[in-house]
């Protein structure tokens, strides 16, 4: 039986699964300190393990970050400089040990960029991009089911992106001020214009400076990845018809200079939603579980 985290600022999705990933309990845990959450972790998996007359072979966590993803690493698994004070440091690694078995760890994003890859938008795509635009921007890659990254997971929400017309927002990112994250991200949104996108009127100038920059960051996506597909998620993309607005820009800023058959006209099929929805997070968790047992 296979173990999954998905763990965000908020809440922690839990859930166990056999090797097919089919989900067979699961719960969901605020994310307050970290005793109390992963004791209330731990309880599941032990409840689980109990009511399903079955062992856990390993859990793999999708978590929030920054965070270590480097297996070779002694700081791997380890919360990094979070705005989550009482996380900073925190180390699944240890905090799960008790549980006895394998932890595989990686991005909350390229969690959900696997599961899209194996079960979702993008089962025909060799290489996938996942990005969530919700309370930050991430954005995970996977490359034939396996997630990319370099010294450290991709910050690809902190690129400095060129600033739509008359924009003068100064931006929220605490370490780079008007980055992409500090721009677009939900909380700028509402600092900037009071309310989130999806409840302001369509003709409001806020969806096109949003479009703007999310087209940017698909345009620095293919031209620096050239994934095959480009996944969009989170909750601001619930906002309708940002998706559509998000491929013309991106479709401008792209100017024709990349030629693949991936990027139709229109990016109709280059860009899309999740088709697993807010579950992409706990079954790519679960398929970096069952990636662990492939290795083992």
């Amino acid at each position: 039986m296979l173990g999954g985290i998905e763990a965000g600022g908020t809440k922690c999705v839990v859930a166990v699964a056999d090797d097919d990933l089919s989900i067979s309990a699961q719960a969901t845990i605020p994310t307050t300190e970290p005793d109390e959450t992963f004791a209330s972790i731990i309880n599941f998996f032990e409840r689980a393990q109990s009511e399903h007359a079955s062992d856990l072979t390993a859990i793999g966590v999708a978590s929030f970050g920054p965070v270590g993803v480097d297996p070779a690493a002694s700081n791997y698994g380890e919360i990094f400089e979070t705005p989550k004070l009482a996380w900073r440091g925190v180390s699944y690694q240890d905090r799960l040990s008790q549980v006895g078995v394998p932890v595989i760890i990686d991005t909350d994003v390229n969690g959900a960029a696997l599961a899209e890859q194996i079960y979702g938008a993008g089962k025909s795509a060799e290489t996938l991009a996942y990005v969530t635009v919700g309370t930050g921007i991430g954005v995970g890659l996977v490359k034939a089911g396996k997630p990319l990254s370099g010294f450290s997971h991709y910050e690809m929400g902190h690129i400095l992106p060129r600033r739509a017309e008359s924009d003068t927002f100064e931006g929220l990112c605490p370490s780079h001020g008007d980055c992409l994250e500090g721009l677009a991200a939900g909380p700028a949104i509402e600092a900037r214009w009071g309310q989130p996108l999806s409840d302001l009127n369509s003709d409001h100038p806020a969806h096109d400076i949003e479009a703007d920059y999310l087209g940017q960051l698909v345009h620095s996506i293919t031209l620096t990845h050239a994934p095959h597909s480009i996944v969009l998620g989170g909750g601001v993309m619930k906002t309708e018809g940002l998706i559509e607005r998000i491929r013309a820009k991106a479709e401008r800023h792209l100017g024709g200079y990349m030629k693949h058959a991936a990027l139709d006209a229109g990016l109709q099929n280059y860009v899309t939603k999740p088709k697993l929805g807010d579950k992409s997070g706990i079954i790519g968790a679960l398929a970096l579980a069952r990636a662990c047992n492939a290795d083992e």
